[in-house]
């Protein structure tokens, strides 16, 4: 009898040890096919993602404008391209579109144009990891041709060497225009959002957009005159409301002192004796001479003895513009916002 107890007490405890480690393997196994399932997810997610943006290739796109017309009175026109995968390797002559690619987190930038003056915001990109492709009006066609590019983005200052561009890779126009400069800047951005799967960033951007203008409105409501004006080694071109530099009128909100101003690209000239005759309250001043590398006297040439009589002399309210972010580096996603904050930081 005592033996069969000890049978039966040997039988329930091998019983026990079974299930147990029944119930242990499978607790194992179980967390083996979630850890399973779960990498099996994220890789069904990952693959999605990536599957989402090869979709949208082929893709075509089309230039922010159709053509451009050259003051010898030469037309360049503009053509759309289809691409059939994502541009890789890109070269980029636009300052603009080159602040748009970089703040949007935009990969394989390999040639900028070095020779001409980078707005400081873009200084990185005199890095050697960057190749020369020339100077904003004069491209190093041989040197472009061997970084085998997959795109090239220009916009006005090279219009003339389009056809020559397009010989070397597919050629997409991303320039902005005087007579609808805002539009043209917000397409371009579209066009750098959707080639490079960026339109949350994109969008994400603009929205800081909103409280600058609010800001920078308010600021121009205390003022009812202004005039913007560029200097250029000793010599002034004023700018009105239809000139490439209108947006201060209609988006900064700040009041024309005339409205008779030629809309040429460098403005019509303007001497120092008709800035007193408009005597505006605030006077934009964007230099030139320094945003092309040259010795810029500015100061010293703006306020003499025609200047200072001036209200806005008078008032303090003469205020220096970047040169190189305004001549040379607007239409890209940083620059317009430095712009909006650098009258907001000199008003304030």
């Amino acid at each position: 009898m005592k033996n069969f107890k000890v049978v039966i007490g040997l039988l329930a405890l091998f019983l026990v040890m079974t299930l147990a480690a029944c119930g242990s393997e499978e607790e194992s196994t179980n967390e083996k096919e979630n850890e399973t399932t779960a990498s099996e997810t994220e890789s069904e997610e990952t693959a999605e993602e990536s599957s989402e943006v090869e979709s949208a290739y082929p893709m075509t796109v089309y230039p922010t404008i159709g053509a451009t017309e050259s003051r010898e009175g030469g037309t360049t026109t503009y053509e759309e391209v289809t691409f059939n995968e994502m541009p890789e390797r890109i070269v980029v002559f636009d300052y603009g579109f080159l602040d748009t690619l970089h703040t949007l987190g935009v990969e394989g930038i390999i040639g900028v144009a070095k020779e001409s003056t980078l707005p400081e915001h873009l200084s990185e990109f005199e890095s050697d990891e960057y190749s020369n492709i020339g100077t904003l009006k004069a491209p190093l066609f041989e040197d472009i041709a061997e970084m085998e590019p997959d795109v090239i983005f220009i916009s006005g200052r090279q219009s003339t060497y389009y056809e020559e561009l397009k010989d070397i890779a597919p050629v997409v126009f991303v320039g902005t225009v005087q007579e609808d400069y805002w539009n043209t800047f917000e397409e371009s951005v579209n066009i750098a959002a959707t080639m490079f799967d960026k339109q949350d960033e994109a969008e994400e951007f603009l929205a800081k957009y909103d409280a600058a203008f609010e800001e920078v409105n308010e600021l121009a409501g205390n003022y009812e005159t202004s005039l913007v004006t560029m200097y250029n080694e000793g010599n002034l071109s004023g700018f009105g409301p239809d000139s490439r530099f209108g947006y201060i009128y209609d988006l900064y909100g700040f009041n024309p002192v005339t409205e008779d101003v030629d809309a040429t690209e460098h403005g019509s000239n303007f001497g120092f004796e008709a800035i007193l005759q408009f005597d505006p309250e605030i006077l934009f001043v964007i230099d030139r001479t320094a945003a092309v590398g040259g010795e810029s006297n500015i100061e010293t040439d703006m306020e003499n003895d025609i200047i200072q009589k001036t209200e806005a002399y008078a008032n303090e309210n003469i205020i220096y513009l970047d040169g190189a972010l305004w001549y040379l580096g607007g239409g890209g996603l940083q620059s317009e916002l430095a712009k909006i904050e650098e009258v907001i930081a000199e008003l304030q």
